[in-house]
């Protein structure tokens, strides 16, 4: 008795399994038919700047769309002093077209000058706490 009620639930189960919906959900899409949603044209503008004194970190990018029509520039201050500038504009089907400058003039520290000031920082040193009897 118990293996028949088991082979029914088995066999509803499989038929349920196979059951397909009545309706046919906007984001399905089958051999016989397929439709394609266009999006609205894309319009977006924003910008960013970081600039932190202490860890040299100045860099930031600015960007506008509006529909095809993209420009931006976004710019970074290098290791060796000078500011990247890259200005730029997407010419349809050419793609991305930039332009890079440079301001200021490279420095690179002598050899011998950034092994001095490597030698001459000290190590900080570990000291245990001073016991304190009150």
């Amino acid at each position: 008795m118990n293996s028949k009620v088991l082979l029914l639930l088995g066999v509803v189960a499989v038929a349920a399994g196979d059951s397909r919906p009545s309706y046919r959900a906007p984001y399905a899409a089958s051999a016989e038919s397929f439709e394609s949603y266009e999006s609205s044209e894309a319009q977006y503008n924003f910008n960013y700047a970081v600039k932190h004194d202490p860890s040299g970190n100045d860099f930031g990018h600015q960007e506008t769309r509006d529909g095809d029509d993209t420009q931006g520039s976004y710019y970074v201050q290098l290791p060796d002093g000078r500011l990247q500038t890259v200005t730029y504009f997407v010419d349809g089907d050419s793609g991305y077209i930039a332009d890079v400058k440079y301001d200021g003039e490279a420095r690179y520290p002598d050899s011998y000058e950034s092994f001095e000031s490597f030698e001459s920082r000290e190590a900080p040193r570990y000291a245990p706490p001073r016991r304190v009897y009150g």
